[in-house]
């Protein structure tokens, strides 16, 4: 059972595409975009109202605050196992983030500087000399 919202995608996303061209088989052109002033393109569908968001997560911390005065609730963690927990449901709840960037190759951080063989410009072009 998913308990991420329904849809599957193993994360709780707030918002969603409302229009995936990868999914989308029924139009060939994919999204339209406005063609008039009264037109607006969302591309994205909240799924999870701000408010709701808020109130949940407030609620949230204030009952994790008044867990921690009541000793019952103290469990022994050790971090080693804490940190493979971890782990392991980053990597569930991103698989399909990091299959989807792979697939599209991209990669969202780089080793080192990007070095392009293209035009060199000379010393005297430079703009650092000027004659008036």
């Amino acid at each position: 059972m998913d308990r991420s919202g329904g849809d599957g995608d193993g994360g709780g996303s707030i918002a969603t595409v409302a229009v995936d061209p990868e999914l989308d088989l029924s139009s060939d052109a994919g999204a339209s975009l406005p063609t008039r002033g009264s037109d607006e393109f969302k591309p994205f569908i909240r799924r999870l109202p701000e408010f709701k968001f808020w109130y949940s997560m407030t609620k949230a911390f204030c009952i994790a605050f008044l867990m921690t005065f009541f000793s019952v609730f103290d469990v022994p963690v050790f971090w080693p196992i804490l940190l493979c927990y971890w782990v392991v449901l980053f990597f569930l709840t991103m698989r399909r983030q990091i299959s989807h960037m792979i697939k599209h190759k991209y990669i969202p951080f780089s080793i080192g500087k990007h070095k392009y063989s293209g035009r060199r410009s000379s010393a005297s072009s430079g703009g650092a000399s000027r004659a008036d």
